[in-house]
């Protein structure tokens, strides 16, 4: 009778390890949440607007944006180098009107698009300084701007509509798109012979890719009533877009990846209306972008990982009424974000915070 209490006692013991076990593991679970720093940047002249953010490693990023002086709008230029953000001002034009948009990193360079009072630049940063490449001509509208070695595109409007300008590395030429193309929203490359662009046609909305001898259709079966904020290329061939498709006059955001062959696969992760400009693929593997907070004081990102979606706060801010990242970049084994958040009884400043490194 004595054994067999034993025997009964041993087996309750198992068997409450065993839930406990269970309990304190679940799978998705298991991974320690996410846990971002604040990262002190020099202050700007508010209001601050953020246009973008690239990183080459730990050792350099650069932000981008422009803050209010008293003769209009100013550029303004960051730079992280592991340790802590400075802000550039030896760049040609830096004090004078305009501002600055997408960088970009080509070869051993940083490339970065500037609207210098009106016209177009592209600022190049070398060993040796800083360098510009002027753009052929002026525009109405400098849409977007991507670089990759031998090749980059600046996109916009003039007087004669829609404009596609190609640099070859020695000159500039311009180059014709599909006729029922009306305007282009972005364009983003992977090499010289390999961009796309998602464009505005007569159609609807629609995504082109260049071949290295011509803007074609790229037939991407996009979501009906939709249109496109980003594409994101990556060195393995896989393409991912981010966008927003409207049903009943509300947004839902989708996400479309195709692996370079076969089919594409569309998503509709619980984002809400999420403007996906700013997704990257962090350094975990999974895809990471800002998105609306319900906390006033704190930031909020999401981790998009399959068919799992987590959300992380960032740090909380004393008396913050709005905190925005405005853009993220990897940089290696952690994610940088760069923003603004406004103080009470302040205008929107800059701000940046990290997760890991």
């Amino acid at each position: 009778m004595n054994g067999l209490r034993a025997v009964i006692v041993c087996l309750v013991i198992a068997c409450v390890t065993a839930v406990s076990s269970a309990a304190a593991v679940t799978p998705g679970d298991a991974a320690v949440p996410p846990s971002w720093t604040v990262l002190p940047v020099p202050a700007a002249a508010p209001p601050v607007t953020v246009s973008d953010l690239a990183a080459r490693g730990p050792g350099e990023a650069w932000a981008t944006g422009y803050e209010q002086a008293t003769n209009g709008l100013r550029p303004i230029l960051y730079r992280w180098d592991d340790t802590a953000w400075s802000r550039d001002t030896t760049f040609p034009g830096t004090g004078e009107p305009g501002w600055l948009g997408k960088v970009q990193f080509v070869g051993k360079e940083a490339w970065i698009f500037h609207n210098r009072a009106g016209n177009g630049e592209i600022l190049r940063r070398s060993a040796g300084g800083w360098s510009t490449v002027p753009l052929p001509q002026t525009l109405w509208t400098y849409q977007d701007f991507t670089a990759v070695q031998g090749g980059a595109w600046v996109v916009g409007e003039d007087d004669t509509g829609l404009k596609v300008l190609h640099y070859d590395g020695s000159g500039w030429t311009a180059q014709a798109a599909p006729d029922d193309v009306l305007f282009l929203m972005g364009i983003t490359a992977r090499t010289a012979t390999d961009a796309w662009a998602w464009a505005d046609t007569s159609d609807g909305t629609g995504v082109l890719r260049w071949d290295g001898t011509a803007w074609r259709d790229a037939k991407v079966p996009l979501p009906p009533n939709s249109n496109v904020h980003t594409i994101l290329l990556e060195p393995s061939g896989r393409v991912t877009i981010g966008g927003s498709r409207y049903v009943d006059g509300v947004a839902r955001t989708y996400l479309m990846t195709w692996t370079g062959h076969g089919a594409w696969h569309t998503t509709y992760p619980p984002l809400g209306d999420t403007y996906t400009e700013c997704m990257v693929r962090g350094p975990d593997g999974a895809l990471w972008l800002p998105v609306r907070s319900d906390r006033a004081f704190q930031s909020k990102y999401a981790r998009i990982a399959g068919p799992h979606t987590t959300f992380s706060y960032g740090p909380e801010r004393t008396n913050a009424i709005d905190v925005k990242p405005r853009a993220l970049a990897s940089t290696g084994l952690s994610l940088l974000s760069f923003g603004t958040v406004e103080i009470y009884g302040s205008k929107p400043n800059l701000m940046s915070e990290r997760l890991g490194g």
